[in-house]
């Protein structure tokens, strides 16, 4: 008997997706309604884009680590690719396109092709390690990227663009705007991000990475991470999935960067250090590997704790620690892993599509 709509949903191979989906739409609701009756303060209002972005970019790592098994810290790299390629088209694009909203999606759309670049360029050297040595490399490519963007100057006016590296030599006509000044980073920026695009790009990464696990390019991806040699036996092109992952992964940062940079007038590149990309892995692993809705749910306790704890100055970094270690001893306790297992076993057992199915 085949299942109803409610028991596809619910089953055991879409029931973590749908869950994934029912806390973005949810929490959604919810700030927009907190928002619009003033519950909710001006600190946490502030915070609902970058906690999108972090979102965003860790679900792409998990897509990486958790499903292709790459090691990957250089997300904030590839960020930082998006974000100022988005700032800099944003501001090209201030005078001709004056709706906010439509820039917007164009310098999304231009960080996610450049970090997709990026990714591809990256990827077809990096790719061909493995283990620490694909660690060791993305991390360099992240302190190259902000290192690059450090030196980096960039201004237009009438006569067009001028570029220049290390020294800055631009001679801007009156009238002209300096898109990317250095150590300065992108000054002067229109604040144009918005939380409801910010949900709207959890939603599309959401759609984009579980469409891939479920197609037959994830089950390559997945059995190349599991088993290198019987996946090439059986004729998967095991550098042409894991270029996949990585693109999609550096793509979905690109675009986390593009929204984070257009959300601040001001933007250093020393933003996107090794430590964002360190707390973004932090946030995927304990989130659990390949587990989406984890990484949703951990990005959202992490990014907020520290402010919850504000007002507890001297210690709220010690408390955000025994967090963690509670958190990682958890999550990785085998009592409790076999309990939730039970748990999850006899939900599934009286799903309404299991018992049409029965």
């Amino acid at each position: 008997m085949k299942k109803n709509g409610i028991g596809t949903l619910v089953s055991r191979k879409k029931r973590g997706r749908t869950v994934s989906f029912l806390i973005v739409i949810t929490s959604y609701i919810i700030m927009q309604a907190m928002m619009s009756t003033g519950n909710l303060s001006s600190l946490f209002s502030g915070l609902l884009v970058p906690l999108c972005c972090y979102i965003v970019a860790a679900i792409g790592l998990n897509l990486n680590v958790g499903i292709s098994g790459e090691l990957n810290l250089g997300q904030a790299g590839f960020m930082s690719v998006g974000a100022f390629t988005a700032v800099s088209v944003s501001g090209y694009l201030a005078s001709a396109v004056p709706n906010p909203v439509i820039r917007l999606i164009i310098s999304i759309i231009a960080g996610v092709i450049a970090a997709a670049l990026f990714g591809i360029v990256i990827g077809v050297p990096v790719l061909k390690l493995e283990g620490d040595y694909l660690a060791i490399v993305t991390l360099a490519f992240g302190q190259i990227i902000k290192s690059i963007v450090t030196n980096m100057y960039l201004g237009f006016d009438e006569n067009g663009f001028q570029f220049s590296f290390v020294d800055n030599k631009t001679k801007l006509a009156p009238g002209g705007k300096m898109l990317l000044n250095g150590p300065m980073g992108a000054t002067g920026t229109e604040r144009i991000s918005t939380f409801t695009m910010g949900a709207v790009l959890i939603i599309l990464s959401l759609f984009i990475v579980y469409n891939l696990i479920f197609s037959r390019s994830g089950r390559a991806i997945m059995a190349a991470r599991d088993n290198r040699i019987a996946a090439e036996s059986v004729g998967i092109e095991i550098s042409k999935v894991k270029m996949l992952a990585f693109v999609i992964s550096a793509s979905l940062a690109g675009a986390a960067g593009a929204l984070y940079g257009l959300n601040y007038s001001t933007l250093v590149p020393a933003k996107f250090d090794f430590n964002t990309s360190i707390l973004i892995l932090v946030y995927v692993v304990l989130g659990g590997l390949g587990n989406m809705t984890g990484t949703i749910i951990s990005t959202v306790i992490l990014v907020l704790l520290p402010e919850l704890l504000r007002s507890m100055q001297d210690y709220r970094m010690l408390i955000y620690a025994v967090v963690l270690i509670a958190i990682m001893l958890l999550t990785n306790n085998e009592t409790v892993i076999t309990k939730m297992k039970m748990i999850q076993k006899r939900f599934s057992s009286k799903t309404p599509g299991d018992r049409a199915a029965g």
